[in-house]
């Protein structure tokens, strides 16, 4: 005996692509230039050339991004940095922003 039931939808769903925030890395005169590209390897996934890059442009402009990902993968890549930060004694923040 067989238990199918099928139902019918009045209305189409209406998926939308979820909401993108860009995580950035902000300057400090205290965190080393070496603990940033670490950050930024085993964070964000970068290569170290890349990170390099990043890292100086972080130290110059102040802040730079790192990465543009769903709310629930781009907060838990600031909590990722606090963590690791404080687990340094670094005052290394990151932050993000709706894009």
């Amino acid at each position: 005996m067989s238990s199918e039931i099928e139902v019918e939808l009045e209305d189409e769903i209406d998926l939308q692509e979820p909401k993108k925030y860009k995580v950035f890395l902000l300057n400090d005169d205290f965190s080393t230039m070496d603990f940033v590209i670490d950050v930024l390897v085993r964070v964000f996934r970068k290569s170290v050339d890349e990170a390099t890059v990043i890292m100086m442009n972080i130290h110059n402009k102040g802040k730079e991004l790192c990465g543009t990902y769903t709310y629930e993968i781009a907060s838990t890549k600031v909590a990722q940095v606090k963590s690791m930060a404080r687990e340094k004694g670094f005052p290394l923040k990151a932050m993000m922003e709706e894009e």
